[in-house]
């Protein structure tokens, strides 16, 4: 080991006095520098408007991406032929330009690259690919990638029967991320025609997009594992008793996860559903593997655990009918004309727009309370996921309006209390007279 590593140094130092340390190669790495400046203090004002005039358009966030990438590359473009330019000077004075060959070749590549990793969404994992497959090109280019290639093969260590080596690792780790990206472009693909594909409910869109993403991504792992040379027989014992550990530990997740999919099989519950669980009402937004998120109408987002919507009592407003009907309690004086107190409660609902006219609103004569005639009024509504106290708000506004137009009373508790006349708390009316001729109470305290 120690001795590679000498090698490596030693090769390093006679690189650099042979390609970097003479007056010709340092001329020619100023010549680069140079260009490199008027680069980009040229493209920067065009750049700009490039730039904007892209993000004006109304196009797929892909086709900007790689119009995005265009530009990217106009400035590598002008200073190729800076460089080139910089080159035939050197070659008039009988000097090979090695320097500014390999950086044009290298401005090459990097253009190569840019327009390809323009494809990939995430912009994160394309800067990562641009930077590490440009610097493969660059050692390539300088003559540098047989010395380190062999520098990292000969790091090396054993695990059981299997042996690996740090290049082996470095690949299957480059592997991964590009098995990896590639899934996650196919499924988004795949989860863009499922959306589209008519006749499929939207539970079932989303159960097919969740079992897609996982085989693609479990595939790729697994591809990513099988390239580095990880034997996978001796994974699977590994894992089934990792599994069983994490079975026990992990068991609510898990829980979780598996009642995820069978609410998506089964259609209980689906996004856009009117739901209401343990105290919580709102409308069903996204279902997700571990949870489904349920948005009030005061803007808060509760994230139910899928377990609790399959073992608890779950009330879905609108599972095979969107209709819903409202009981609106209102009590009347038992002195008003209860028949015209009915009629007024139906007119009063039919100017509510969420109303609905069929069926037509009715009302009922429910009970004889303590203090008022007890009735009732029902209408029925076709969008409870805007909400039900805006409904019986306007709707108890206008049975207001209309008692008031109409004379009929809404009583309020009253109670008569009886005082027996030998009660301690018996009231005694006295004259005047009485008061000034009559002393104090014998049983008084002076």
């Amino acid at each position: 080991m120690e001795q590679t590593v000498q090698s490596i140094l030693q090769f390093l130092l006679d690189w650099l006095h042979t390609n970097v340390l003479t007056m010709t190669t340092a001329a020619q790495w100023v010549c680069v520098g140079i260009s490199f400046v008027l680069t980009a203090l040229i493209w920067r004002g065009f750049e700009r408007r490039l730039y904007e005039a892209i993000d004006r358009r109304e196009t797929s966030d892909i086709f900007r991406s790689v119009l995005r990438a265009v530009v990217d590359v106009g400035n590598v473009l002008a200073f190729i032929v800076l460089l080139q330019i910089c080159a035939a000077v050197f070659e008039s004075l009988e000097h090979v330009p090695w320097v500014l060959n390999a950086a044009s070749d290298l401005a090459v590549a990097w253009i190569i690259i840019r327009l390809l990793t323009s494809f990939i969404p995430n912009r994160f994992m394309a800067r990562v690919v641009e930077l590490t497959v440009w610097i493969v090109a660059a050692l390539s280019i300088f003559g540098l990638l047989t010395p380190i290639t062999g520098f990292l093969e000969g790091i090396s260590f054993s695990i059981g029967e299997n042996s690996y080596n740090a290049l082996g690792i470095i690949k299957g780790l480059a592997l991964a991320a590009v098995f990896l990206q590639a899934a996650s472009v196919a499924a988004q693909f795949a989860v863009a025609r499922i959306e589209k594909t008519e006749g499929l409910t939207r539970s079932l869109q989303v159960l097919l997009a969740k079992a897609i993403k996982m085989l693609l991504f479990t595939a790729a792992i697994l591809f990513a594992m099988s390239s580095v040379g990880i034997d996978l027989t001796s994974l699977a014992i590994f894992s089934s008793a990792l599994g069983v550990g994490i079975g026990f530990g992990l068991k609510t997740i898990f829980s979780n996860y598996v009642a995820g999919i069978i609410l998506l099989m089964d259609n209980s519950i689906k996004p856009g559903d009117t739901i209401e669980v343990s105290g919580v009402y709102g409308v069903v937004g996204n279902m997700h593997a571990r949870y489904a998120s349920v948005l009030t109408r005061s803007g808060k987002e509760y994230l139910i655990p899928n377990e609790l919507l399959i073992t608890g009592e779950v009330v879905n407003w609108t599972f095979s009918d969107s209709n819903v009907r409202l009981e609106i309690p209102v009590g009347v004086a038992y002195e008003s004309d209860v028949p015209k107190a009915l009629e007024l409660m139906k007119e009063a609902a039919k100017d509510v727009p969420r109303v609905l006219r069929n069926p037509a609103p009715v009302a009922w004569l429910m009970g004889f309370g303590d203090s008022s005639v007890d009735l009732e009024l029902r209408v029925w509504i076709a969008d409870a996921e805007s909400g039900v106290a805006s409904v019986r708000s306007g709707v108890l506004l206008n049975v207001w309006n209309l008692f008031h137009e109409h004379g009929i009373a809404i009583p309020f508790p009253q109670r008569d209390v009886l005082l027996k006349q030998d009660s301690s708390l018996a009231v005694h009316l006295e004259t005047p007279e009485q008061t000034i001729t009559e002393g104090p109470p014998e049983n008084s305290k002076e």
